[in-house]
């Protein structure tokens, strides 16, 4: 907090560091060491500079659910395996060239490519084929039928592409979005400039400047002294800074982002879901959120990732039980306790915090944890999925799409490496299975085998807190991948 508090002091001889009039400064915190990729479906994907570079077919609205961007409409068979999207006409790429479905197939072809193992192929692998009826329809068959497909569309990642362009799109960032590229500078200033041909109109900006600031604490010195406009997630602490401060507005969402810690299945002791389980015993998960996030910073989830905003979200008793994490750990051989090492940076920071507070509430049940500090940058590239036990975040999914990106035995985001036979046929009979009713209840008993079985300790989905200057115009209350950054300016 002494740091938080000399960053008050800092922010008065600092707040004329501006740049030109126009142009909205964020930060974000180089997670990938340079290495990021304006490739929307790269492992590293330049998360900003892609939501404004790009256009997706399907988008979500303010409540979250699939609403028209370049499809307009959509329809589908009676038994779901067949879908007809209908495109928007007139939509141009930022090299002049017309969008049509032409670019549609490309994009979801790539997609799935084996050759370039996408992430977001564990989404989209239900899409057998993409057949063009013509230049603004396109039609989608599927290996087997899911009422859903809207909503794995909305997929951040699923972002349309110029037909035969993937080679070069890492560095070119040609897209149909409000924004075009103008410098490429992960560990710098990225600038992108206003897209005047964007479908909805110029932007109310004249250019964004994503700039590299890896630690989180210079984030919120860098938003205090007025170097950047907007800062996505602060802590209930550093929030009173800008409470009741002129300069600065807040904005408080409900969420399905998570932060959490995870051990790999396939790695000793993970490797025994007894051992997993009393790992995540241990956990009073409110007073975690209370002591890491804030009172009433979130909602108790029981590790699993279905937020409680969505259709299919059950709930399960997960209440701290420390003679019982005791007994398993004695039932797999550590009665006398066990040693627990997890790897975080400062990315996040909740991190820290939170590894903290574990360390608190599970050694009782003899969980002795030590937190093992790395370099913030490349975190994402050198540690994560790499280290037996990480600290790990994920953004606001649809349950089919976390569940098969996350827990699907072939996913290649499946960061505790659970292999389950099991658990991936329940996913594909959950996402084929018309039926709503029906539907909910297998989503259910599949969040209910991750608590059972899951190596992620997933103790609640945060409320986002997010700070700006009080000049900041067009940022909606709603989640991060609902913004309509063609409508964020500073005035």
């Amino acid at each position: 907090m002494k740091t938080l508090a000399l960053s008050v002091a800092v922010a008065s001889a600092l707040l004329s560091g501006v740049t030109a009039a126009g142009n909205f400064r964020l930060a974000h915190d180089v997670g990938y060491a340079g290495a990021e990729s304006l490739d929307p479906i790269s492992p590293n994907r330049f998360f900003y500079a892609n939501q404004m570079l790009y256009s997706r077919l399907v988008r979500q609205d303010e409540s979250g659910q699939p609403s028209p961007d370049i499809a307009t409409r959509w329809s589908a068979s009676k038994d779901a395996k067949t879908w007809t999207l209908e495109l928007r006409q007139g939509v141009k790429f930022h090299d002049g060239s017309d969008l049509n479905a032409a670019d549609i197939k490309y994009t979801l072809e790539r997609i799935k490519d084996p050759k370039i193992d996408s992430p977001v192929a564990a989404v989209l692998g239900v899409i057998d084929t993409v057949k063009v009826i013509n230049d603004h329809k396109v039609e989608i068959k599927l290996s087997a039928p899911h009422a859903d497909l809207p909503l794995l569309l909305m997929d951040y990642r699923v972002r349309i592409i110029p037909e035969n362009s993937g080679d070069e799109i890492a560095k070119t960032g040609i897209g149909s979005g409000p924004f075009m590229l103008d410098e490429l500078d992960p560990e710098g200033t990225t600038v992108l400039k206003a897209n005047p041909n964007y479908w909805e109109g110029a932007p109310a900006a004249d250019a964004m400047e994503i700039i590299g600031i890896p630690d989180s604490q210079a984030r919120v010195q860098a938003l205090m002294a007025g170097q950047i406009d907007f800062e996505d997630s602060v802590l209930s602490q550093q929030k009173r800074l800008f409470t009741n401060n002129p300069l600065f507005k807040t904005q408080s969402i409900a969420t399905g982002e998570w932060r959490a810690l995870v051990f790999r299945t396939d790695t000793a002791p993970f490797d025994n879901a007894k051992v997993r389980k009393a790992l995540r015993l241990a956990v009073d998960r409110n007073e975690m959120m209370k002591l890491v996030s804030g009172e009433g910073a979130g909602t108790v989830t029981c590790d699993h990732p279905v937020w409680s905003g969505d259709q299919y979200r059950t709930e399960i008793n997960c209440d701290q039980d420390i003679a019982t994490a005791k007994r398993l750990l004695k039932e797999t051989g550590y009665e006398n306790g066990i040693d627990v090492e997890i790897s975080a940076a400062d990315n996040e920071p909740e991190w820290l915090r939170m590894i903290e507070v574990y360390q608190q509430q599970a050694k009782p049940a003899g969980i002795n944890v030590k937190v093992n500090m790395v370099p913030s940058d490349g975190y994402w590239s050198d540690v994560w999925m790499k280290h037996p036990a990480v600290a790990t975040r994920w953004s606001q999914r649809p349950a089919d799409q976390v569940l098969n990106e996350a827990f699907r035995s072939t996913a290649a985001w499946n960061e505790t490496f659970f292999k389950n036979a099991d658990f991936d046929s329940a996913l594909d009979k959950a996402r084929s299975e018309l039926d709503f009713d029906k539907r909910k209840a297998l989503y259910a008993d599949l969040q209910s085998t991750l608590w059972e079985q899951g190596g992620a300790l997933i103790p609640y989905h945060l409320n986002q807190t997010r700070v700006m200057r009080s000049n900041v115009t067009g940022l909606d209350p709603v989640e991060n991948f609902s913004i309509r950054w063609n409508r964020v300016n500073a005035d």
